[in-house]
């Protein structure tokens, strides 16, 4: 009998995961989207990976530019993190007009400022994984944020803090 999609969307709702943003510039404009399926791969060499949706505009960009940045966020980017989940998002500097926001070395992504670390990196590769793809990432550098700072979360379909409690806005 086939897994109930519902079903299954409700139950890995209760794991609470960290909320990462996810930026690639293009050349053109800058792209992002709000992941929070990432995970830490290996040490040597430091590699990551995450989940995005295999026909979303960031995944295609993504696999173009070879190159991207990851923010993880701190509880008051939860606007941030929301404006980015949306569907149909304009240019990810113009969802960013009121935040602060750097570029990264080596792929000259976005990193936002206030997050509690970023990652700048290199596409090793992608995965088909269903309706997903899998990006696994070599990370080049570890770029500075505030380590204590208080972490977003996403949990049963909602940011919150470590607390459970909604959490703020930026």
């Amino acid at each position: 009998m086939p897994v109930d999609a519902a079903e299954f969307a409700a139950a890995l709702g209760q794991y609470a995961a960290g909320v990462c943003l996810l930026t690639v510039r293009d050349g053109i404009d800058d792209v992002g989207t709000t992941v929070s399926s990432v995970m830490s791969v290996s040490a040597a060499p430091p590699l990551v990976a995450l989940g995005l949706t295999a026909a979303g505009y960031p995944a295609e960009v993504l696999e173009e530019v070879g190159s991207c940045a990851l923010t993880v966020l701190a509880a008051p980017h939860a606007i941030v993190a929301s404006r980015f989940s949306s569907a149909g998002r304009p240019s990810a500097r113009h969802l960013l007009e009121t935040v602060p926001w750097t570029r990264a070395p080596a792929s000259d992504a976005i990193v936002l400022g206030g997050g509690l670390s970023a990652l700048d990196c290199r596409l090793e590769r992608l995965v088909a994984a269903g309706d997903h793809v899998l990006a696994l990432l070599e990370v080049v550098q570890v770029l500075p944020g505030d380590p204590s700072g208080v972490p977003l979360l996403r949990h049963r379909g909602r940011y919150v803090d470590p607390s459970g409690s909604a959490a703020g806005r930026a």
